[in-house]
């Protein structure tokens, strides 16, 4: 079979150290019956010692070139491959508890992370291959230059932890920028619950609209100043500084403010 090419456009680097993918496969821990979805199976590093391990592996492939070579491999039969976009798949499609692995492209991880939460209660575990720096945002604490929306809105849905370092030499062609495995575990409530989800998607979406604004401007629109102090936020903080919890306290402290005042 000839030479698969990497394709900037789906954002293609193949992991091809055997270390590396050791540690992958014994983070994941994948047992015999395990529902298991691989997004972007690539050449197959991942793929194999997954398929070997487990039942049945799903895996999710936008590359024509990479399906056709799936299904012409010797390990096809345990395989039920999706061809598609990922940020149009239906992850609710595969019943059941699921564990979901992959290297994540840098052009739609962000998107892709945010939708998970919506199928948070039908995953076991997470484990992806990113961007270093996006790891890093995603389990930012409260406080340090990293944290973001996207540490609050992830860190309301999962426990998320930062596995292992991976450099560019690990891959073919070699990325600019170094990558790292993030887990990730569902935990409902473990900020707490909000009563209206959108409402505090948005809240967070403005409070970190101008970083070095204060959230006294951020959230003029929305709260003033007494509002944010009965959740203990500080007026004057800049938004990296109020923590996942106090997020979720002023969206549903907004919404009981407005049915009262109705």
């Amino acid at each position: 079979m000839k030479e698969h090419r990497a394709r900037k456009r789906f954002g293609q680097n193949f992991l091809q150290d055997r270390a590396i993918i050791q540690d992958i496969v014994r983070a994941v821990r994948p047992q015999f019956n395990d529902k298991v979805i691989e997004i972007g199976p690539g050449l197959g590093a991942i793929t194999e010692p997954l398929v070997a391990a487990v039942q049945q592996l799903h895996v999710i492939e936008i590359d024509r070139d990479i399906v056709a070579r799936l299904k012409s491999s010797p390990f096809v039969s345990k395989l039920v491959i999706h061809e598609g976009d990922v940020l149009e798949f239906d992850f609710a499609s595969i019943t059941g508890k699921k564990k979901i692995v992959g290297n994540l492209p840098y052009n739609i991880s962000t998107p892709l992370l945010f939708r998970f939460g919506v199928y948070a209660d039908d995953i076991i575990d997470m484990h992806f291959m990113l961007q270093k720096e996006v790891v890093e945002r995603m389990v930012a604490a409260t406080g340090t230059n990293d944290y973001g929306r996207l540490s609050v809105m992830l860190q309301y849905f999962f426990d998320m932890e930062c596995l292992i370092d991976v450099p560019p030499e690990s891959f073919k062609p070699a990325p600019k920028v170094d990558s790292a495995v993030v887990r990730m575990i569902p935990q409902k409530g473990r900020i707490g619950i909000a009563e209206d989800y959108a409402h505090f998607a948005a809240l967070v979406k403005q409070a970190f609209q101008q970083r070095r604004k204060t959230i006294h401007n951020n959230l003029k629109d929305w709260a003033d100043d007494p509002v944010l102090e009965d959740v203990g936020i500080n007026p004057g903080d800049r938004p990296e500084r109020i923590s996942p919890e106090q997020y979720v306290a002023l969206s549903n402290h907004l919404l009981e403010f407005d049915s009262q005042s109705e």
